[in-house]
């Protein structure tokens, strides 16, 4: 007998985009260097947004962002997170080397996650304040002299 056309396997993500996804080198280069230098990444679940969330990024399609991601998550050079329609990738080790000898970048460079921030002000800036021992609160006592015999 006949039968009808095979089945096709669709994704949730691809039911709709049937067409491969072409990606030029400079696009993928941007992405792969936004990532490198953050760390991390979040991508909004919509493929038909015609541009990424991040202002670095924006001149590039969403898909496009989506799909070099998805690649790098499926060969365990990013960890992802799924949560409220957004995707979360945070790079691992093993993507930062291979993020460091696709970008030749060398080996002293690390992503801003990676990289300590300096203090803006003092760690303990305000720790001096009500060493007096009277403090502005409603702490234990009911002021000067309470509870003292004369």
């Amino acid at each position: 007998g006949t039968r009808g056309p095979l089945p096709v396997l669709v994704t949730p993500l691809t039911a709709d985009l049937q067409a491969m996804v072409l990606i030029s080198k400079k696009e993928k280069r941007q992405i792969l260097e936004h990532l490198f230098q953050e760390g991390v990444i979040c991508v909004k679940k919509d493929a038909r947004a015609c541009r990424h969330n991040e202002q670095q990024l924006e001149a590039i399609p969403n898909l496009h962002v989506m799909m070099v991601l998805r690649s790098l998550c499926s060969k365990a050079f990013v960890t992802e997170t799924f949560n409220w329609q957004w995707y979360y990738y945070y790079l691992t080790n093993e993507g930062i080397d291979y993020l460091r000898g696709v970008l030749n970048l060398p080996p002293q460079v690390m992503p801003s996650t990676l990289t300590k921030q300096r203090p803006t002000r003092p760690a303990l800036a305000g720790a001096d304040q009500g060493a007096s021992g009277e403090g502005k609160g409603w702490g234990k006592g009911k002021g000067k002299g309470y509870g003292k015999e004369d």
